[in-house]
């Protein structure tokens, strides 16, 4: 039973280790590819068309229905 006890463990804390790494890359990935550039679109000047329109249609509310 001591096998048994130790390998559980063992296969928790390394489920648990490649799960928040993986959870991490993903997260890094978002950010990388569309956040970081949906920031930079928001800060430059002038703002770029798509980016207005997108926020006026948030503003008033009317977001399209999936």
């Amino acid at each position: 039973m001591e096998i048994f006890g130790f390998s559980a463990l063992f296969g928790l804390l390394l489920g648990f280790l490649f799960g928040v790494g993986c959870a991490s890359a993903v997260l890094y990935t978002i950010y990388n590819g569309g956040y970081r550039k949906a920031v930079e679109d928001s800060l430059r000047d002038p703002l770029p068309e798509k980016f207005v329109r997108t926020r006026e249609i948030t503003e008033q509310g009317k977001l399209p229905k999936l």
